[in-house]
């Protein structure tokens, strides 16, 4: 039965929504956030967990900020003008080609994009988890509001170490000791 309630990597994708360089610039936090996310990616290239990026009118707002990009060559990211992930077609359709059940979000800002998709996404019918150390706004008080918003819709609030090791389950594995390395 616990493990109806413990994440596994079946079916689970990351999501980096909207961490581009001239928004980013003004994120509370943001070099910790960066680095969770960058751990995240990481985390997810060592397990096979598929990753989507995505990006907010990148025109205005710059490509995805180049620690991601370094990391995340190979994927393209799905261009939106929507706030929620979920409102763009490019974004449902990608979930759908790689069977998606869990969206782990990360990204910015906390009570806009991420706080749309997330709420959005548990009307879709995914489980959603949101990374608490790995999302940002302009200002705290909105990151906080927007936690608390998406706690109370059914969100599941973790941290990026707590996600790590849930899907883990367990020390001793060749895996484990790559994460390991991230994790120090």
């Amino acid at each position: 039965m616990s493990k109806d309630y413990l994440l596994t990597r079946d079916g689970t994708v990351l999501v980096v929504i909207d961490v581009q360089e001239k928004l980013f610039a003004k994120m509370e936090e943001k070099e910790r956030v960066a680095e969770n996310i960058c751990k995240l990616i990481r985390f997810a290239d060592i397990l096979g967990i598929p990753i989507v990026i995505t990006e907010q009118y990148p025109k205005g707002l710059g490509p995805t900020i180049s620690e991601i990009r370094e990391l995340t060559s190979t994927i393209k990211p799905i261009e939106k003008l929507e706030f929620s992930c979920l409102a763009s077609s490019a974004f449902r359709e990608r979930l759908a080609e790689i069977h998606a059940k869990n969206l782990v979000l990360t990204g910015i800002e906390a009570h806009i994009c991420v706080a749309q998709t997330a709420i959005e996404a548990l009307m879709y019918g995914y489980r959603v988890y949101v990374v608490h150390d790995a999302i940002s706004s302009r200002r705290l008080e909105d990151k906080t509001v927007a936690v608390e918003r998406m706690r109370q819709h059914g969100v599941t609030i973790v941290t990026s170490e707590m996600l790590m090791y849930e899907i883990l389950r367990k020390a001793g594995t060749p895996e484990f000791k790559k994460i390991l390395e991230l994790v120090k």
